[in-house]
């Protein structure tokens, strides 16, 4: 159930700093959620990473269909991805689940040095 919260709560933070802040506000977002509601340093890691994988896929996506895929392969050829869309939207999401895993995961440790673990 933590995990589930957890990830929801990920999503929710970093995608509202992130209509205010710059990209990079996805971690201070996941090691906030991941200070208040502690995890084992694996859980954790996944949360941030699960959370934010689908949010900025999910939204890598839909910004792509909404625009009729007109702008990504152009991006994507450019970055040497072969013109793939999907490759594009896949390493997008794949960032932000490292920032906020790793971010997670640094809150977890913190969190457990706290406790004596």
């Amino acid at each position: 159930m933590k995990f589930i919260i957890s990830l929801l709560l990920t999503a929710l933070l970093s995608f509202t700093a992130g209509l205010y802040l710059d990209w990079w506000s996805i971690a201070p977002a996941a090691f906030i959620i991941s200070l208040c509601i502690p995890q084992q340093p694996g859980k954790a890691f996944l949360t941030g990473f699960f959370a934010l994988f689908l949010l900025w896929g999910g939204l890598a996506w839909c910004i792509d269909s909404r625009n009729a895929q007109v702008l990504s392969p152009r991006i994507a050829q450019l970055l040497g991805f072969g013109g793939s869309s999907f490759l594009l939207v896949l390493i997008t999401a794949l960032v932000g689940a490292l920032v906020a895993g790793f971010a997670s995961l640094a809150a977890s440790y913190a969190v457990g040095k706290k406790r004596g673990d």
